[in-house]
Parts: C-alpha cells; sequence; structure tokens
C-alpha cells in the first residue's frame, strides 16, 4: 500500500534512508541470517514497549505518591489523625523494591539490560548486515510491492 493509500503512487523518499538497493548487502544475505535478524529486532522492539511500561510504573506509582499528601489532609480534616498518620508515616516516599525507589528501577534497567541489548543488538547488525536496520521488513516490503 502506497502512502496515501493509492495505488500507483511511491512513497516519498525518506531522506534518512540510504539511496540504492533497500538491502545494502542485498540478497547475498541468506534468508536464515535474515530472520535471525529480523526476530532480533523483534525482540528489541518488545524490549522497547517494556521499558516504556516500566517508566509508564515509574510515573503512575510517582503520581500514586503524591496523591496521597490530599489524603493525609482530608483524614486529618475528618479527624482520622492516627490514619492519617499511618499514611504519612508507612506509605508516603515508600521504596517499591528494597531501599528502591522506581527511578532508581529505571536506571538499573537502562544502565544494565537494555543499554546491553543495544548495544549487542547493533554489533550483531553491523557484523551481519552492515548495520542495516529491518531486512526482513525490507525483503517483505519488496516481495508483496511487486
Amino acid at each position: 500500500m502506497t502512502h496515501d493509500g493509492r495505488p500507483g503512487r511511491p512513497e516519498p523518499a525518506d531522506p534518512s534512508e540510504p539511496a540504492g538497493p533497500a538491502e545494502p548487502a542485498g540478497p547475498d544475505i541468506d534468508d536464515t541470517t535474515v530472520e535471525a535478524l529480523g526476530r532480533l529486532s523483534e525482540a528489541l522492539e518488545t524490549t522497547e514497549r517494556a521499558r516504556g511500561h516500566l517508566y509508564s510504573f515509574h510515573q503512575l506509582t510517582g503520581h500514586a505518591d503524591l496523591q496521597l499528601d490530599r489524603v493525609v489532609e482530608l483524614l486529618r480534616a475528618a479527624g482520622h489523625h492516627r490514619l492519617a498518620d499511618t499514611v504519612a508515616e508507612e506509605l508516603i516516599g515508600r521504596n517499591v523494591l528494597t531501599d528502591r525507589w522506581t527511578f532508581q528501577v529505571v536506571e538499573d534497567y537502562d544502565d544494565g539490560y537494555y543499554r546491553f541489548f543495544t548495544r549487542l543488538e547493533q554489533r550483531i547488525r553491523d557484523e551481519l548486515a552492515g548495520g542495516r536496520r529491518h531486512l526482513h521488513e525490507a525483503r517483505m516490503k519488496r516481495e508483496r510491492q511487486s
């Protein structure tokens, strides 16, 4: 399908894409390698989604913690000082994991697993495909448009 949904209209050139064939290494990369690279790319994309959820977890947990300030105010206003104190002293600012707030979880994920995964994916892509991304999809596009 074309970018505007009309048959026969080519997509505009993407200036970030290199000129020339869709696959710089050409068809000489075997199908099994292309599939492996495609699955590696898919796994990285899944990791990107997981990372997004981790950031959502971080932001939602932080927002919930800030909402507790109003809960404490309302409990105090209603005369429930003991319960307000419990929320203020035992829940607000509480670690989500032992000795860790969510930002520390995010940082460890980013600096550890995520960074390692992205660097390894890049290294494998550089070695096997000259750095070209989405070879599997490029081949699929070529085949589906011919």
